[in-house]
């Protein structure tokens, strides 16, 4: 299977009044044709950021400093022009962000705003742009298209605006596919109905997908690799059941305990992680965790660890100078 998207040594730094903030540290991983990455930590590990400063979509008025490589398709994104990237978003790459109110345009109809991603990057007419959008409409499963195309986001509900972003994003058939943080503001049956619809659509489509999330729960019927990062490091990756079954670093296992029971009869207060996330205008020497990980050891404070295999489970890998005990559900 062919390598869609490798990303190798990202490197984001912002100036501020008070220095630098290190958002983003040494990123590097791979992302293969037709799956899906989930990608996942607490707020400020980076997990945004990343994808905003690849796709040149950060705020133009931030003074920021970028380095790395990210090659899209054999593309370095990183040495595109504003105009080049700009052909890529929407035609290559569709994003689905995480609020769709303040993402879709509320004096335009959905309609409008399909049509002008179709008509900017394919040769349609207008007749041909409103048959496919409402073709796009239907595909993504809101009802009465033809009559929904012409209303406005606000007479949409909050699942079916989502929905409305997701039609967005694909209506070129992208090869990549980034939802970040798309199911954050809906309730868990809708979340579950657009993590449906984003998994049966990559298999129609063939399409790759990286969803960003702070939710590990999420990922669990969707990802096919998970990502845990944390202070703009990668922390640990592997295959979805290794990460749920065998988490190998500490912060992983934290986020693990973190996602509520489903027993009834649990009694026990949802576990919560001790601590802060790290100040990365002050970014630690060593290991970011360490601070706020019982098993951490001195090499912990002194050494950032690398990457490394994990022994008998293959494509997983983990930052820790630790070993720890074997995983069961609600253990530290």
């Amino acid at each position: 299977m062919s390598t869609l998207l490798d990303i190798s040594d990202l490197t984001v730094r912002f100036e501020t009044r008070r220095g630098f903030v290190h958002a983003v540290n040494g990123v590097s991983y791979t992302l293969e044709k037709g799956k899906t990455l989930g990608i996942v930590g607490e707020s400020g590990s980076g997990k945004s950021v990343h994808f905003l400063a690849a796709l040149g979509l950060l705020p133009p008025t931030v003074k920021r400093e970028i380095t790395g490589r990210v090659l899209f398709d054999g593309k370095d994104l990183l040495t595109l022009s504003d105009e080049e990237l700009s052909d890529i978003r929407g035609r290559d790459i569709g994003v689905v962000f995480q609020d769709p109110m303040s993402a879709l345009n509320p004096v335009l109809t959905v309609g409008r705003q399909l049509r002008e991603v179709l008509m900017r990057h394919q040769p349609l007419s207008k007749a041909q742009a409103e048959a496919r959008a409402i073709e796009l409409l239907d595909l993504v499963g809101i009802p009465e298209p033809q009559r929904r195309v012409r209303q406005y986001p606000h007479q949409f509900s909050g699942g079916m605006r989502q929905r409305v972003m997701i039609a967005i994003a694909i209506s070129c058939q992208p090869k990549l596919l980034i939802a970040d943080e798309a199911t954050t503001a809906l309730d868990v049956t809708v979340q579950a109905q657009i993590v449906d619809l984003i998994r049966d659509l990559s298999a129609k489509m063939d399409m790759s997908v990286i969803w960003i999330t702070h939710d590990l729960g999420v990922l669990a019927g969707i990802a096919d690799q998970v990502q845990v990062m944390y202070g703009g490091r990668v922390m640990e990756r592997g295959p979805v059941d290794a990460i749920f079954d065998n988490p190998r670093n500490a912060y992983t296992r934290g986020l693990l305990n973190s996602v509520p029971s489903l027993d009834e009869n649990a009694e026990k207060r949802l576990y919560q992680i001790p601590g802060s996330p790290p100040d990365l205008s002050k970014p630690p020497v060593g290991d970011p965790f360490a601070p706020r990980n019982p098993d951490a050891t001195e090499r912990c404070f002194a050494e950032m660890p690398p990457l490394r295999a994990v022994e008998g489970s293959p494509g997983h890998v983990v930052a820790a100078w630790y070993e720890l005990p074997p995983y069961a559900e609600g253990s530290r």
